[in-house]
């Protein structure tokens, strides 16, 4: 018989992303209402090494619904990677008089869950990273936020772009998914999108697309480059030199990460949070809560760390169907 829960520690970890503070709030009004006590451990994993914590009730995590970032703080632990560092965690966690702990993060939050729980101390993960390319959920909160503040810059960078009949190469996040790249240049009717999930080639990808919008009356031009395809300023500079063309570089960086939560972010940041906690109260222990077809499912967390996820192609399709259709 599982041991019931009466007090859990809820933290964040790794990159923030919008909509963080919206499932912080979820875990610990639902823990409150569920009659549990409820601790928030601040800077991620190294917080539980370092006993870094502060007490939550309802009242603490009013009006943070719309606020970007996390109220928690979030950071990498060295420490935490290794077995003197998590011994050192789940002294914290018996300090505490933890029963469970929440972590709202990505793969790398989840393995420090997992870890964890092999010493005994139960967990739940919440999927949050703008990325969104967490194997074993159709979405991660922070996505729909992360799109929609490239999608204004980019529309803004657009109208620039157009009044000076120029050609703009703009780089957003995804280190290792194009996921943010694809759907963000299907949304803003890019030239072409450059993914880490497929090799391109530049003369046919880039060049090729670029001379086609010309030859049909564009004059400006619209290239969406995940970070783990390169430097979207080396694009910049092989298309000034094989076209002659001067095009103009923007690296988003992390005004990605930041703002109010869009109202997807927070309604399932919100009903992630409520799931997390009613597994625990439930004895649904050491999961991954994850949306499948709009439904939310938990996932034991073993077996959420050895899925992938595997880029839309047929978005890409898409992407090309739309190529040389006037802006």
């Amino acid at each position: 018989m599982e041991k019931a829960i009466k007090r859990i520690g809820v933290l964040t970890s790794g990159g923030d992303a919008p909509g963080m503070n919206a499932a912080v709030r979820a875990v610990v009004r639902t823990a409150v209402g569920q009659g549990m006590q409820c601790v928030g451990i601040r800077r991620g994993w190294n917080g539980l090494v370092h006993s870094d914590f502060v007490p939550m009730d309802s009242n603490s995590v009013g009006h943070i619904l719309s606020r970007g970032g996390t109220i928690l703080y979030t950071a990498r632990s060295k420490e935490f990677m290794t077995p003197e560092g998590r011994e050192q965690a789940l002294a914290t966690c018996k300090l505490l008089g933890l029963d469970a702990v929440v972590a709202i993060g990505g793969d790398g939050t989840f393995r420090g869950a997992l870890e964890l729980s092999r010493l005994g101390m139960p967990v739940v993960g919440i999927p949050a990273t703008i990325d969104n390319d967490i194997g074993c959920t159709h979405y991660t909160i922070g996505f729909d936020t992360a799109c929609n503040t490239a999608i204004e810059c980019i529309d803004k960078l657009r109208d620039t772009m157009q009044s000076h009949e120029r050609c703009s190469v703009v780089e957003v996040m995804g280190r290792h998914a194009g996921f943010l790249a694809l759907y963000v240049g299907i949304a803003v009717g890019a030239t072409a999108v450059l993914v880490p999930e497929r090799e391109f080639n530049f003369e046919q990808d880039v060049a090729e697309r670029i001379r086609q919008s010309r030859l049909s009356g564009n004059t400006h031009f619209m290239i969406v480059v995940a970070e783990g395809v390169g430097s979207a300023v080396d694009i910049g500079k092989r298309i000034h030199e094989e076209l002659g063309i001067d095009p103009r570089v923007t690296v988003l960086g992390h005004i990605q990460r930041g703002g109010s939560p869009t109202a997807r972010d927070r309604e399932v940041a919100t009903r992630m949070g409520y799931t997390a906690v009613m597994a625990l109260a439930q004895g649904n222990i050491n999961t991954v809560i994850g949306t499948h077809d709009g439904h939310l499912v938990a996932t034991p967390i073993e077996e959420a760390l050895k899925q992938t996820k595997h880029l839309q192609m047929d978005r890409y399709d898409v992407l090309e169907a739309m190529h040389g259709i006037r802006k």
